[in-house]
């Protein structure tokens, strides 16, 4: 199958690296900055391309990922949804639910693949902790916790124009923590109901907030909490996911929720909790994971057999969705109904 890679920045080399794990053929990447495929991937045989229209008309690609700046994310998306490629948008899918429905819209259209690239829900802690939910091992869920705590300096954000602005980028929540929210809320099983949410901008030169905390009500009534922030001291960055029920309580930590730090349980087996955390935990090199392999396979398989991918366009917008809730609650002072 023909693979094109749009933007080649800094998670490119994961896109890359999943493509070739995949036996895709890597038929052209495609970057406005020539420099950046030199820097971040490195020799290619690909076709280079600067711009995606060019690319979509001469390599017509069976299947195109999208690793643009956000904002750039929904247009691509539906050209490349025009030219007939199946697509893997990197998260968010959109900057807005409108662009996101026109992308699901369109994939359905013309019966083609849209997936959204939150690979994390594929890694080994989470995939057991979504396991022993399903398996009703926590009882009544009464709440949980997202918390992220990374650094992200000045010269992070002044690397790129487009870091850290509102319609390009969004903030901590947006950028960072949109993986989180989206474990948290597929654990929980369904969407909430309400948001309320406080953001700021205390360190940071950019439009969008370098901190941010929400409060989640579920349709049962459990809450749960996100906090969020760019601003932790460096060296000391984590993320935390807690889910905890009447019958249970799992803490994943790590720098991306990638570690078993507590799991524990009414029913637990002798030894278990120290099994769970050698057998599920990872410590990969960066906060992206090991996971877009397993995203991109599991891609793969839908386009063969014709059928979803596990992180569709329905599924990658629930997040977002309460991301924009949240901003919208921190913009007007108030809770948003969902």
């Amino acid at each position: 199958m023909t693979y094109c890679l749009i933007g080649c920045g800094r998670i490119a080399n994961n896109h890359i690296a999943a493509a070739k794990n995949n036996n895709l053929q890597i038929a052209a990447l495609c970057d406005i900055d020539p420099n950046a495929i030199n820097k971040n991937i490195g020799a290619t045989d690909a076709q280079v391309f600067e711009h995606y229209h060019d690319m979509l008309r001469v390599i017509k690609p069976e299947l195109a990922a999208i690793a643009t700046p956000s904002g750039l994310h929904a247009q691509m998306a539906l050209d490349c949804l025009a030219a007939g490629a199946h697509v893997i948008i990197e998260k968010p899918i959109a900057m807005c639910m409108h662009d996101a429905k026109k992308i699901a819209e369109a994939a359905k259209k013309a019966n083609l693949v849209a997936a959204v690239c939150l690979q994390n829900r594929f890694n080994p802690a989470v995939t057991a902790l979504k396991k022993a939910v399903d398996a009703g091992r926590f009882g009544r869920i009464y709440g949980a916790s997202m918390q992220l705590s990374w650094h992200r300096g000045q010269e992070y954000y002044d690397s790129a124009a487009w870091r850290g602005t509102l319609a390009q980028d969004g903030g901590v929540m947006m950028n960072q923590s949109i993986h989180g929210i989206d474990l948290l809320n597929w654990m929980m099983g369904s969407d909430p109901v309400e948001v309320t949410a406080l953001t700021g901008t205390l360190a940071r030169k950019i439009e969008a907030e370098d901190i941010g905390l929400a409060l989640l009500r579920y349709p049962n009534g459990a809450l749960a909490n996100l906090s969020c922030t760019t601003l932790r001291y460096h060296g000391a960055e984590e993320q935390l996911l807690e889910i905890n029920g009447e019958t249970g309580f799992v803490r994943l930590g790590g720098t991306s929720a990638q570690m078993i730090d507590v799991w524990r349980f009414d029913d637990n087996n002798p030894g278990e909790e120290d099994r769970m955390r050698r057998e599920f935990s990872t410590s990969p090199a960066h906060v992206y994971g090991h996971s877009h392999g397993l995203l991109y396979a599991d891609v793969l398989h839908a386009i063969t057999s014709q059928s979803r991918p596990f992180i569709d366009s329905t599924q990658g917008s629930k997040a977002l969705r309460i991301i924009l809730a949240a901003y919208e609650s921190a913009k007007t002072g108030r809770s948003i109904a969902l």
